[in-house]
């Protein structure tokens, strides 16, 4: 790339590459922030889940309220939709049109170990995922986008050779010889 001119650098220092019209940029930015996402495309992804969701249901609600066709789709996508943990009730169609993508982000690994008190903040979180230092049942998981359901949730544990479970242990007096091997 070539050198800027004077009038071109002079120019660049009034635009804010952070807020352009027409795009919800300050509010994906914040969402990055927030839950500690490194890539821009994930939050895009959730944001493209949210709107397929919101979209299903509004063509689930154009069909008449005693099909059985619809019946069984929308306790199909509400039983889905609180599996994963996007939703809090399978009560009606109206949670499927509220959820957000801060919804599922809330549902990614390094916020649920934050919510299990594994974790003090999602930074650390996400350091401690990278090292492979967390697994979710019986397996070692190292990319912080995993999304973690109801079901999982429970399974979300340290590495045996973890340096933080053995720590944990210490600090409990809790460790065990053949763990020091």
């Amino acid at each position: 790339m070539r050198q800027l001119k004077h009038h071109e650098k002079k120019l660049l220092r009034k635009v804010s590459l952070y807020s352009w019209k027409g795009e919800d940029n300050l509010r994906v930015a914040k969402a990055m922030r927030q839950y500690h996402i490194q890539d821009r495309n994930d939050f895009v992804a959730y944001q493209k889940i949210c709107g397929q969701v919101t979209k299903l249901s509004a063509k689930l609600k154009t069909l008449p309220p005693e099909d059985s066709f619809r019946i069984t789709m929308t306790e199909q996508l509400l039983q889905k939709l609180y599996d994963i943990g996007i939703i809090s009730t399978k009560k009606s169609l109206q949670k499927a049109d509220e959820i957000t993508a801060s919804a599922i982000c809330r549902r990614r690994l390094p916020v649920v170990m934050v919510r299990l008190k594994m974790a003090q903040s999602v930074r650390t979180a996400v350091e401690w995922i990278e090292q492979g230092q967390v697994r979710v049942g019986p397996n070692v998981v190292t990319d912080p986008a995993f999304l973690v359901t109801r079901t999982l949730q429970d399974y979300v544990t340290w590495v045996d050779a973890s340096r933080v479970k053995r720590a944990i242990k210490q600090y409990n007096n809790q460790v065990d010889d053949l763990d020091l091997l």
